[in-house]
């Protein structure tokens, strides 16, 4: 698991990007978060979040 803050997240768009503790920038968009699937989905600026890194299409 990796550590990080939201930078941005737009919720409309159903993206955004986390700072990670390792100084990289990562992709985040709403299908990659975690919840029950009948919930609204979203992540707001300046949120501590731990997440896994994957590859997905560009």
């Amino acid at each position: 698991m990796v550590k990080g803050t939201v930078k941005w997240f737009n919720s409309r768009k159903g993206f955004g990007f986390i700072s990670s503790e390792e100084g990289s920038d990562v992709f985040v968009h709403y299908t990659a978060l975690a919840g029950d699937d009948n919930e609204y989905k979203t992540l707001h600026e300046n949120d501590k979040v731990e997440f896994d890194v994957t590859e997905g299409q560009k």
